[in-house]
């Protein structure tokens, strides 16, 4: 029996995929847990259609990933932090301020996730910062952490 697995199978393939299986591995088990639907022309053109959409939409967001990337490439962030002894700050800078100040600057959202900052910046100076917004797409922002007065 042919079948078109609706969600990926293990050792058999993946989600929009027609697979040849035998006919109780169909009607016992892909078929009532939805992993699978019987392989119609209908069937299959429809999820044809699904994996081209599914293929545009991923090529539109990594396009305006490249896009955001290519904007905030190379901008400077300041930030005024009281700080103590051997320059040691007081608070941290986060994720969250980053996010926050870029977005302020160029206008457009930052998802603070995207931000690979390995722990809170906690000391005064310039540290380059890397945004990844897709794995194509990544951008080196410098934070510069100045002394409050």
């Amino acid at each position: 029996m042919q079948v078109l697995l609706l969600q990926d199978v293990e050792g058999l393939g993946h989600a929009g995929d027609v697979k040849k299986v035998a006919d109780g591995y169909a009607r016992n088990f892909l078929i009532p847990r939805l992993l699978a639907l019987p392989a119609t022309p209908g069937s299959v053109k429809a999820a044809e259609q699904a994996r081209q959409a599914k293929i545009r939409k991923q090529a539109r967001v990594l396009s305006e990933a490249q896009a955001l990337a290519q904007i905030i490439d190379g901008q400077t962030v300041s930030f005024q932090a009281r700080a103590g002894e051997g320059d040691r700050l007081y608070g941290s800078i986060t994720n969250a301020n980053i996010a926050e100040a870029l977005q302020a600057k160029v206008g457009r959202e930052i998802d603070k996730r995207k931000i690979e900052l390995e722990e809170p910046i906690k000391e005064l100076g310039a540290h380059t910062v890397t945004i990844r917004f897709a794995p194509q797409a990544e951008a080196k922002v410098i934070v510069v952490v100045e002394r409050e007065d």
